[in-house]
């Protein structure tokens, strides 16, 4: 897929802005502030119909406009045209169409335009808690299994129902509690199911893409964990009950789901670097990004680098401009503040580009 254009109205500090990309690389330069990184959000939100950032809409208006507008011109690699909008009023719920045509539900967009981001703020992933993490596998595999978000939306319904019947001052209704149990187990052992398939497929791409990065200087591994893996999950569920009338909430179920990361087989929060760590999730990311390019027919995702060379040495920094210039990765979107690095990227891909400078919202062509 491609973004061929992008327009912005009203979008955190950008006022306006229509913006042409290459179909190759597309670059972002400024200071830290300026609205680099808006940009790319912009392009995220038409993916997955929401903010990298926030959840609440409301918030990427400017702050003091009364609307926000968000437009951007597709074509797919069989030369299908797509037009995505956007927009929302204060107040109000927003509004998002595909060819004029509004969509019933926004989890019917989902898939239609894969996207992988990579950010600075990615290294919660090892510092954070299991929330990020499990958000992590949820992004990528919705992109490609319509049926997952059904069923994690399913599992967190059952749950929430649950949660509020173990509050009651009052037993529960025996026979309430059962039906909503019986909806989390089934729903959780099939987002389990497909959680599961996903980590075993992309651990092998992972290692070698960190491989790559690293110069075999050390070895990573992830390690997903559930409680699925300990028996029927409505089992599972229901076993401790009494602990969880006594806490108010569920202590088990896929609400509880990790991926452990692993270097040299050591948890990578407690031995890691900044730079290894800033190098496991780079891998990550590519590696997701490699998947759902095998995984999502004849669709080529695209890739969003934020600020991604920072605390890395000068020969890692290298080996990942030498991977995200290969040309194995379709169309790439860049923000750094240090041209140096983006000067490097464009002479080893010796491609086709374009080059933005952002300055307090507003993006300029850079004229080659």
């Amino acid at each position: 897929m491609i973004l061929k254009r992008l327009s912005i109205l009203n979008y955190k500090n950008i006022r306006e802005a229509s913006l042409d990309f290459s179909p190759k690389i597309n670059c972002f330069i400024g200071h830290n502030g300026e609205g680099k990184t808006n940009a790319l959000d912009a392009i995220y939100y038409l993916s997955f119909c929401r903010s990298a950032s926030t959840n609440i809409d409301s918030q990427v208006v400017c702050h003091d406009a009364d609307f926000f507008v968000l437009e951007g011109d597709y074509e797919g690699e069989d030369g299908t045209q797509e037009h995505i909008y956007a927009g929302m009023k204060r107040g109000t719920k927003k509004h998002f169409k595909r060819n004029k045509k509004e969509y019933k539900r926004l989890s019917q967009h989902l898939g239609l335009i894969p996207l992988i981001s990579v950010s600075p703020g990615d290294t919660y992933l090892i510092e954070g808690n299991g929330d990020e993490r499990r958000r992590l596998m949820d992004v990528v595999i919705s992109q490609y299994d319509n049926t997952y978000v059904d069923s994690l939306n399913r599992y967190n319904k059952a749950l929430q129902q649950r949660n509020t019947m173990l509050k009651m001052d009052n037993e529960p209704d025996p026979d309430l509690m059962q039906i909503w149990e019986e909806e989390m187990a089934q729903s959780g052992e099939e987002v389990y199911a497909k959680r599961d398939a996903f980590i075993k497929e992309l651990i092998p791409v992972f290692q070698q893409i960190y491989s790559s990065i690293s110069d075999d200087k050390e070895q990573v591994s992830l390690r997903y964990i559930s409680h699925c893996q300990r028996g029927p999950l409505l089992d599972v569920i229901q076993r401790d009950r009494h602990k969880d009338r006594a806490v108010g909430y569920s202590l088990h179920g896929i609400q509880r789901d990790d991926l452990e990361m692993l270097i040299d087989g050591y948890p990578m929060k407690r031995e890691g670097s900044q730079g290894q760590n800033k190098s496991f999730v780079i891998a990550l990311k590519l590696a997701q990004f490699t998947f759902l390019k095998r995984t999502i027919s004849k669709t080529t995702p695209l890739l969003l680098l934020d600020d991604i060379f920072d605390k890395l040495d000068a020969s890692r920094v290298e080996r990942i401009v030498r991977l995200v210039a290969s040309g194995d990765y379709g169309q790439i979107f860049i923000t750094d503040t240090n041209r140096e690095h983006l000067d490097k990227i464009l002479a080893a891909a010796a491609t086709d580009y374009c080059l933005f400078n952002v300055e307090k919202g507003v993006l300029c062509t850079e004229r080659k």
